[in-house]
């Protein structure tokens, strides 16, 4: 009796082994799914930006004549797909990110400066771009905006904190930092006559604000200024 009392003990506990098995399974397996399906729907997304933004002709309506001329003969050019995509809102820029800062880059759009963090990364990314170009309405940018830069790797947003105009051998504003952000430079001042002595800076921090609670501030911010 004892024995046969131990022996569907054994049964028991090999079938509940087996169940558990199976269960843990299932589960990797839907989490290896969740996974795919979740990394497929930011690549979709990202491709859908990239796509729009090359797309879209810049609002040029600020740009100087020579900027638009580089433009246009900079889209006779490959330069290859684009790295991210780089939207303002407030100042309705929308912006291809290339890798390099070289003229044909900056004349196609913004350029990822080499050395500082990579696009979708946590340090510092730095960006650059003319000012007379696709950087010119900057100008009208202020501390509490938003910015959103896109990648392969999905959105991630951030708010501008500081605006610093610095002389051009400050490259301290380009070092790692601890939180991921987002520095744009270009020069300055904005309408200056030949090769402008200073540069202007826009520093974001990411913004881990949930959507929910940033657009409900946001139709707070917008009932405070009717």
């Amino acid at each position: 009796m004892t024995q046969h009392r131990f022996a569907r003990y054994l049964s028991v506990a090999a079938a509940a082994c087996i169940c558990l098995g199976l269960s843990l399974t299932g589960f990797f397996v839907l989490a290896q799914v969740d996974q795919r399906i979740g990394s497929a729907s930011a690549l979709d997304a990202f491709e859908r930006a990239r796509s729009a933004a090359l797309a879209s002709s810049p609002d040029q309506s600020l740009w100087s004549s020579g900027r638009k001329q580089g433009f246009e003969d900079s889209l006779a050019v490959e330069l290859g797909a684009p790295a991210g995509v780089l939207k303002l809102p407030t100042i309705d820029l929308t912006a291809p990110i290339f890798e390099g800062t070289d003229e044909l880059t900056l004349n196609r759009g913004v350029g990822w400066i080499e050395g500082t963090s990579q696009l979708g990364g946590n340090g510092n990314i730095g960006l650059a771009g003319h000012r007379d170009g696709f950087f010119r309405g900057l100008k009208d940018i202020a501390v509490g905006d938003g910015m959103e830069l896109e990648t392969i790797h999905g959105t991630r947003r951030y708010r501008v904190s500081e605006l610093l105009i610095v002389e051009p051998e400050d490259v301290y504003v380009l070092d790692p930092t601890a939180t991921a952000t987002v520095t744009l430079v270009t020069c300055y001042p904005f309408y200056f006559v030949g090769h402008a002595p200073q540069r202007f800076i826009v520093r974001g921090v990411a913004d881990e604000t949930p959507d929910l609670q940033r657009s409900a501030t946001h139709g707070n911010t917008e009932e405070l200024n009717q």
